[in-house]
């Protein structure tokens, strides 16, 4: 199995992908890219080639399950998977993530110093 290597984040909230980066590549040591919007990362991911995507839910102009739809119309990002960010865990909310072909749902505010372990268990649970 392939290991994670690449992570790409889409978050609004400049201090959440701070914590982010620090814990994915600065602890996880795991290429780390990082996009403001859904537009902006939807304009660069394939050439980021992305092994994981991590989401913020609520986002403005596109909120994460826009970006998760238009991801599964480009060819590269159809089976990538894809990890919800957001600080709404109600058990029907996460159903309906996880229903949208989320992969996982990570609960707002994250722990900096296991997230990368989270995003591995993560991606080898989808191999």
């Amino acid at each position: 199995m392939r290991e994670l290597e690449r992570v790409l984040l889409v978050e609004d909230d400049a201090d959440i992908a701070e914590l982010a980066r620090i814990g994915i590549e600065g602890i996880g040591e795991l290429i780390f890219t990082h996009y403001a919007s859904g537009a902006d990362a939807l304009a660069h991911i394939e050439q980021d080639e992305p092994d994981l995507i991590v989401l913020d839910y609520r986002m403005p102009g596109m909120n994460g399950i826009e970006v998760l739809a238009e991801l599964r119309t480009l060819r590269g990002c159809r089976d990538t998977p894809v990890v919800f960010m957001t600080a709404s865990v109600m058990p029907q909310h996460v159903a309906r993530l996880l229903g949208l072909g989320a992969a996982a749902v990570i609960e707002k505010p994250f722990d900096p110093i296991t997230l990368a372990d989270r995003l591995q268990a993560i991606w080898r649970e989808q191999a």
